[in-house]
């Protein structure tokens, strides 16, 4: 965990910015994954971690705005606890570790909460996100689980994610630390992408790497030949040459901060004309997108920006056709690149989602579209120094979209459907990397992991 006084600082800082009540903080517990004794590996919820910093089973914490205080509730560990795990801290050691002075057992919480509930005191939660909370919710707060929804406030969960937003110097450190794993993770996937080798292989080495130094991987890893299934996590496919491989993969470092990048390859380590056509179109649209990040710009902005350069590559190949700007306005460009630019990145590979994806990626100012695509973007507002996301174009021809759009005559006048008829064998390409915003303008985290066609096919073949 990070020193006290980083948990103290940001519980105090929430504090500062909920008018009145209790936050009521609960941690997660392990999840059975085919009987009780053998349970899932755990993973910390992400808003106990920031503010209360504690890595372990069955502890909840919470927040008393008016009168300034903290609380900690959980269990000592007992002589059967001992025998399997060894000795434990006490769960006082462990609450003066994060600056917190008042730890109680966990069954205190019940009666703490329910009294202040009867003095008439606001009590503050976040979003359930597992079915064990809402009803441990319902129990503590003496209610229908039906009725727990009530107390999720959008005055604490606006505060979170205007707390949780701007990275601290120590989460920027730790950010920089996922990334560096990364790139062993990718590098690694890039040397061993060859004809006959099927994705499991390769992708038990992704994941592995990330094992080896310190946490597991931030999400299920995305390795496929066929990229344009934006999320295809089967790994059954045999390598063959003419295959583009693409990788999605990141690395959660001890202290459970992620990073989320995305190389795509030529199997046999060498890109054919084709693919370094598509490939170049969307490098292009990934380092432009890098260059404009700054302070003040939304990133919208920058997405309708970079599937521009999609779409200009397109209409040179002959793919896309008529007038560009026209295109995308109307969304004609999203056949190719139907998802957003990137997203909020932290604690959460997807930075904050469960606390609901438009309180962190938009807010007054934008709101959310509802085209096709564009309603893809999970981040569209403006970039602020201490953000850290993704930037991440892509290009895919997936063949069933091709034909239901060409089928009902959508966009004739932007697209050139023989030409696309070429590229339906294709697959998909990616391009992704994270983003730090700095006071002057970007800073890309992480050692450099090869990118232009140059520097992939040289590390392919070294």
């Amino acid at each position: 965990m990070f020193e006290k006084n980083v948990y103290v600082n940001r519980r105090n800082n929430l504090k500062k910015q909920i008018s009145s009540g209790l936050v009521l903080v609960l941690g997660n517990d392990d999840a059975a994954m085919n009987y009780p004794s053998n349970p899932y590996h755990f993973r910390q919820d992400s808003n106990f971690l920031y503010f209360f910093g504690l890595d372990i089973q069955g502890f909840a914490g919470v927040m008393d705005i008016d009168n300034d205080k903290d609380y900690i509730f959980g269990d000592n560990v007992d002589m059967d606890d001992i025998i399997w795990m060894g000795d434990q801290p006490t769960v006082k050691e462990l609450a003066a570790k994060v600056g917190v002075e008042n730890a109680s057992p966990f069954k205190e919480l019940y009666k703490f909460i329910q009294g202040e509930q009867s003095k008439g005191r606001t009590i503050h939660i976040y979003p359930p996100y597992r079915g064990e909370h809402t009803l441990t919710f319902s129990e503590i707060l003496n209610v229908k689980t039906g009725e727990v929804e009530n107390f999720i406030t959008e005055e604490l969960i606006k505060a979170t994610v205007a707390l949780r937003s701007i990275k601290e110097d120590v989460e920027i450190a730790e950010l920089e630390k996922a990334a560096n794993i990364a790139r062993d993770m990718h590098v690694t996937a890039m040397k061993m992408a060859k004809p006959g080798v099927v994705e499991r292989e390769i992708y038990g080495q992704v994941e592995g790497t990330s094992l080896a130094q310190g946490g597991p991987v931030s999400f299920p890893v995305i390795l496929t030949i066929n990229g344009q299934i934006l999320h295809n996590h089967y790994h059954g496919n045999t390598l063959k040459e003419g295959r583009i491989m693409v990788t999605d993969a990141g690395a959660e470092t001890e202290m459970h901060y992620a990073s989320d990048i995305t190389r795509s390859v030529p199997v046999g380590g060498k890109f054919d004309s084709r693919q370094k056509d598509i490939y170049q179109i969307v490098l292009n649209a990934n380092m432009n997108a890098i260059k404009n990040v700054k302070p003040g710009i939304t990133n919208k902005e920058l997405h309708l920006n970079a599937v521009k350069d999609v779409a200009t590559g397109l209409k040179e190949l002959g793919i896309m056709k008529g007038d560009i700007d026209e295109a995308v306005n109307q969304g004609a460009h999203a056949m190719f690149m139907p998802h957003g630019l990137g997203h909020m990145m932290g604690l959460d590979v997807h930075d904050m989602e469960g606390l609901g994806e438009n309180y962190v990626g938009y807010g007054d100012e934008i709101k959310r579209s509802q085209q096709f695509g564009l309603a893809g973007l999970r981040l569209a507002r403006t970039l602020q120094p201490g953000f850290v996301f993704t930037i991440e174009p892509g290009c895919y021809f997936i063949p069933k979209l091709i034909e239901r759009w060409k089928s009902e005559g959508r966009f004739s006048q932007f697209l050139n459907w023989d030409k696309i008829e070429e590229f339906k064998d294709f697959g998909g390409i990616r391009i992704e990397d994270n983003i730090l915003v700095t006071q002057e303008g970007y800073k890309v985290l992480g050692k450099p992991i090869p990118k232009t066609i140059e520097e992939v096919e040289k590390t392919m073949n070294e």
